[in-house]
């Protein structure tokens, strides 16, 4: 191959973007940039996840559908994965269950967006996934 992808973007697409980016700005505490009224992005680092109206999918070629897509997850890394849950809860978003810690060493919140996407929230709480995740300087810190 003679080129090399520079950033990785994913895009779902949605019915009701003001709803959607509404949801996501609650759920990760990120701000939407509103390019127009039928696309958006949420990013943080190098990450960027779009949400575009269906409308857009014709000028791809392909119509597309909302489906709630089962095969998906969506993973936002936070702080405190525990305060979300008591943070969420009291706001009253439909959660999964309570926050898991997975034998790979996060501690997870799963919930579904809107359109019946499933959402990851974690922190990695052991020294190894704090480690693959870059967060070991604020452990060895007293962070």
């Amino acid at each position: 191959m003679t080129h090399t992808a520079r950033q990785l973007v994913s895009r779902i697409f949605a019915h009701d973007v003001d709803g959607l980016v509404s949801f996501y700005e609650r759920v990760t505490g990120l701000e939407a940039a509103r390019h127009h009224p039928l696309f958006a992005e949420l990013s943080v680092g190098s990450a960027t996840l779009a949400i575009a109206s269906t409308q857009t999918a014709s000028a791809l070629g392909q119509p597309v559908t909302v489906a709630g897509d089962r095969a998906l997850c969506l993973d936002f890394l936070v702080d405190d994965v525990d305060a979300c849950f008591t943070e969420l809860r009291t706001e009253g978003v439909p959660l999964l269950g309570e926050p898991t810690t997975m034998p790979w060493g996060n501690r997870s919140l799963l919930l579904r967006d809107p359109d019946g996407r499933l959402i990851n929230l974690f922190t990695p709480v052991t020294a190894e996934a704090r480690r693959r995740f870059g967060l070991d300087h604020a452990a060895s810190s007293g962070g």
